[in-house]
């Protein structure tokens, strides 16, 4: 699977009349006959290879005249792992308008931030994926008025704001477009539940199998902040700092999605919300593409072959992650977590948790670049540390967002005074989600290689893992899963 493998007829049809669902999200099929496009897996008898046509996202099939079907609803389908495996200006684009900044900001905003001339972004989205950053940003809003108008009871005024969309009658053209359905229609059709909590909304994250849930939930429960996180009834719960307001997410692995409970103070974050989750957890990753490469290393292999689909724990908050790697250098997990409650509890946001157990949400970088170093329990080297790189984070000084350049942010980390290797490489990892972020000098690694009979020095270590490019950060997550015990952050 490939960048504009859309392209390759001859690959689509294939996985088209297999209903392979690997490939959904990564092409959609159009019908010429019915003008309706579908996922390739679409539970429907394929069309006839002459009658299909292939299009990179449902943005493009919109645009040119197709809509929805009603059977597979190709718009719930997982997002391309393209997106969050590479690092050029059309993946920082989509990054960004799957966060909604095209809603919030415009065409001009997402173009600022990537650097680039709104002409020079729409240009490169036009040719990799039919469509301009408005018809991916109205595909996108289509897709969350779907949400609301079938998983809540909110009026349809409300919806349509909520969405993203300037008028009632924009949300209603939209709709029927796209689904060939009116927002009552929709409302109709969806499956009856029991009456919902107000506020709260209930949904679906679909991901591409296999996934092996226990090295997400295992290391988000092992790691969480009290009051900011917590695992609780079989699901990981965590506070979201959001443009317009605050949430609560709740997260809970099923055989074929993930449950999501989202609490959310205003619900023009819901698109934003889903967005994070997804990122949070890895949902849009490949891990048959992951784990066919991996599988090249007899050594590595059986690992693979012991728990196939780990993903990469991730954040819904860089600048968070980037703090919390910093304060838990040198310390057990068990003390990271204890520096990080204390920093919540003395200089972050409170909120109301209608279930309780929640308080905070985690202290922006503004609130962490006004605490009296004196004040912080760590030595000094690591206070310094702190102190820059909350100021840094603060002033704009350092990106780590979804529209960061990886390799310029891994720059100007290793430029702060006391962020070595590792912690710049985890926080790569982690935070900017590079999946060849490698941590060749982490004790849990080297460990593991040396148990495995793979070499355990950083340096032939690193020799070894180029074959598993370009998805080290996946060959960290099996290595670490030879270690029963949680992991902790190292030394820088």
């Amino acid at each position: 699977m490939q960048t504009g493998m859309h392209l390759d007829r001859e690959h689509c049809v294939r996985a088209v009349q297999s209903k392979d669902a690997r490939f959904d999200g990564w092409f959609f099929t159009a019908v010429l006959t019915t003008r309706i496009y579908c996922r390739p897996s679409c539970p429907v008898v394929p069309p006839k290879p002459e009658n299909m046509t292939f299009h990179p996202s449902a943005a493009a099939c919109q645009q040119a005249g197709f809509r929805a079907c009603k059977r597979c609803r190709p718009d719930t389908s997982p997002g391309s792992p393209e997106w969050n495996r590479r690092a050029d200006l059309v993946a920082r684009a989509m990054r960004l308008i799957a966060d909604g900044v095209v809603d919030r900001e415009g065409v001009p905003g997402l173009a600022a931030r990537l650097g680039y001339s709104t002409r020079q972004v729409e240009r490169q989205l036009l040719a990799e994926l039919g469509a301009g950053p408005l018809a991916l940003a109205r595909a996108q809003r289509a897709q969350t008025a779907r949400l609301l108008v079938e998983t809540s009871t909110l009026p349809m005024a409300e919806i349509a704001f909520a969405a993203g969309f300037s008028s009632i009658r924009a949300f209603n053209d939209t709709v029927r477009e796209v689904f060939a359905l009116s927002p009552s229609e929709l409302r109709t059709r969806a499956p009856r539940s029991g009456p919902g909590t107000p506020g709260v909304l209930t949904l679906r994250l679909p991901f591409r199998a296999p996934l092996h849930p226990s090295n997400l939930f295992g290391h988000l429960a092992a790691t969480a902040v009290p009051g900011v996180e917590e695992w609780r009834d079989g699901a990981y719960r965590r506070t979201l700092r959001l443009p317009y307001g605050h949430g609560i997410a709740a997260l809970a692995p099923r055989p074929d999605h993930i449950a999501c409970r989202l609490t959310l103070s205003d619900l023009r974050d819901l698109t934003v919300a889903i967005s994070r989750c997804r990122r949070l957890l890895d949902l849009d990753a490949d891990p048959v593409a992951v784990d066919e490469r991996l599988r090249t290393d007899p050594l590595l292999a059986p690992l693979v072959d012991q728990a196939p689909g780990r993903r990469v724990p991730r954040t819904v908050d860089e600048a968070e992650f980037a703090v919390r790697a910093v304060l838990g250098q040198q310390v057990s997990t068990a003390a990271a977590r204890t520096h990080a409650a204390r920093l919540v509890a003395a200089h972050g946001k409170p909120l109301d948790d209608p279930e309780g157990g929640l308080t905070h949400l985690f202290p922006d970088p503004g609130a962490l670049a006004a605490v009296d170093p004196g004040t912080l329990a760590m030595p000094g080297t690591r206070r310094t540390t702190f102190t820059t790189l909350v100021r840094q984070l603060a002033d704009g000084g350092l990106h780590l967002g979804v529209e960061a350049d990886w390799a310029e942010a891994r720059a100007r980390l290793l430029a702060l005074p006391g962020v070595g290797p590792w912690t710049a490489d985890v926080i790569a990892m982690r935070a900017l989600g590079d999946p060849d972020a490698f941590l060749p000098t982490d004790l849990g690694v080297r460990r593991a290689a040396r148990e495995l009979g793979l070499p355990s020095t950083p340096a032939a270590l690193t020799a070894r893992a180029a074959s598993w490019r370009p998805w080290r950060a996946y060959a960290v997550q099996y290595l670490w899963a030879t270690d029963d015990h949680p992991i902790n952050f190292l030394p820088a």
